[in-house]
């Protein structure tokens, strides 16, 4: 098929939708958009194929529930099975994650490179990934949360940061003026956030690539050890009906970006022969305490994360930041239920939740989910981790404190509902059991590990696959270690890199 720049959902009947490019990349996120627009201003003839829908911002959704039916994977039914069922934060649309978070930008830390050389042997990223990540800031437009935009929770977690001695900090994101419409996690209607759909996927298209949507690929198709394309089917994205087959083929190489949850799976079903394909799953564990306020705070007015602290990232392992939630979440986080549960809400303009990520140890696994196409994610927290995890709602409660708030909501299962100052300490000896925490796992590593050695990684320091021909990775499963901080512009640091070495050879 030529001609095509976007080709949506396609019924049945009209048989098998062909197209044909020099590389697939699947997925529009961080990674699939950031290497596509990268071989694509390289001169490269490009097709990108999302499985999600596009929705252009006029049509975001409003609220919390809109935003799981229309961005989100599956309902955002994803979880980690472990000792507690933790839920996975992932999206499904054009422009991926990069759509609902709250587009944080951090660079990736000097330590990080010099863990990759020493313990994966992968050397001589730093520079070049440093020099994209300058020049992704200048095209996604990041700023500083502006002082309008900054909102009053915000403003307490700086102040109770500032009363600590606590070295703190207001975000720098990849938004265009900062209105401060609190939105970020349904979709930025306002056109500020600068998420691959406004940008980097339609430069592709402008350059005479081709998009898919609502195609979920089911196969990367491999002659031997060569991968000569993708097949699947589209999908409908409202009735989940199947539609036609789409086979995109490329002469030159498939990046696969589909995300640490589906990138392992999609490897794995193609027929990857490699033992570390969905090992090493890593990601940022993490929780909010909200504190109460005696006057207004109206959390969902301002940015919905603007503050961050990363002090604690090395010891003992935190990153703490604000999270606006709306009042449908912040609902499911309270315990109890009728006249009760609504007694408890009608404080929700007294509440502020700030939230910590724990850069933790432990490792899990990622595989293709028994009789279906679905991920099966299988990840627990150790015992220093759950510690680590404890230490973040004590340096939050009483960062909370600080500001001036007259009382805490710890959500800890069998602590009191809420805690005052005088009480912090009984925090010491809260439970380390995740069963008695409401937590989701955000910032998803590994799954596809980069490293030299073939025995103990997937893809070499370029983003290839070891043992196979024009077979790439470009998202967050190819990160062998955590962070600390949040990994999208790593995420599109490297497969900026990994394209312009594909093009290279």
């Amino acid at each position: 098929m030529s001609g095509a720049r976007h080709i949506a959902f396609e019924e049945r009947s009209k048989g098998t939708i062909e197209v044909e490019v020099d590389y697939v990349v699947v997925g529009s996120g961080a990674g699939g958009a950031s290497a596509a627009v990268t071989l694509a201003r390289g001169g490269a003839e490009v097709a990108i194929v999302e499985a999600g829908a596009w929705r252009d911002p006029e049509h975001y959704p409003y609220s919390a529930y809109g935003s799981m039916r229309d961005l989100m994977d599956d309902w955002g039914s994803t979880v980690a099975v472990g000792r507690a069922f933790w839920p996975v934060v992932q999206a499904r649309t054009m422009g991926g994650t990069t759509v609902i978070n709250s587009a944080i930008c951090v660079r990736t830390p000097d330590d990080i490179f010099a863990q990759w050389e020493k313990e994966r042997g992968i050397g001589g990223l730093r520079d070049r990934v440093l020099a994209h990540q300058e020049r992704i800031e200048r095209e996604l437009s990041v700023e500083e949360v502006p002082p309008a935009a900054r909102g009053r929770s915000n403003l307490l977690a700086m102040k109770g940061a500032e009363g600590l001695g606590w070295d703190s900090h207001y975000m720098r994101r990849y938004v265009k003026g900062c209105e401060g419409t609190g939105q970020c996690l349904q979709g930025c209607r306002k056109l500020r956030k600068q998420s691959t759909n406004l940008n980097y996927v339609p430069e592709t298209i402008a350059r005479g690539g081709t998009v898919l949507s609502c195609a979920p690929v089911s196969r990367i198709v491999l002659e031997g050890t060569r991968a000569i394309g993708v097949r699947g089917h589209f999908v409908h994205p409202m009735t989940r009906a199947k539609g036609a087959a789409f086979f995109v083929r490329a002469r030159k190489s498939v990046f696969v970006a589909a995300s640490v949850t589906h990138t392992p799976v999609l490897l794995a079903r193609s027929g990857v022969k490699n033992k570390m394909v969905g090992e090493q799953f890593r990601a940022h564990p993490g929780t909010g305490v909200f504190g109460c306020y005696d006057e207004p705070v109206d959390m969902n007015v301002g940015a919905t994360q603007g503050w961050a602290s990363t002090q604690f990232r090395k010891d003992p392992g935190l990153k703490l930041e604000t999270l606006a939630i709306p009042p449908e979440l912040v609902a499911s986080r309270l315990t109890g239920a009728g006249v009760e549960l609504m007694k408890r809400l009608v404080e929700y303009r007294h509440i502020a939740m700030w939230c910590h990520a724990v850069r933790a140890e432990s490792v899990g696994t990622v595989r293709p989910a028994p009789f279906s196409d679905k991920p099966m994610v299988k990840y627990g927290l150790d015992r220093a981790d759950m510690e680590r995890f404890r230490q973040g709602m004590i340096l939050l409660a009483k960062q909370h404190f600080a500001a001036g708030a007259k009382a805490i909501i710890p959500g800890i299962q069998g602590m009191p509902y809420k805690l005052t100052p005088d009480q912090v300490g009984l925090l010491d000896a809260a439970p380390i059991d995740p069963k008695k925490y409401i937590a989701i796992l955000s910032h998803l590593f590994g799954g596809a590990i980069m490293g030299r050695d073939p025995s103990s990684a997937v893809v070499d320091g370029s983003g290839r696959v070891h043992g196979y021909q024009g077979l790439m990775v470009a998202d967050a499963s190819v990160i062998p270690s955590n962070l600390g901080v949040n990994p999208q512009h790593t995420i599109m640091g490297l497969a900026s890199v990994f394209a312009e070495d594909a093009l290279a050879a």
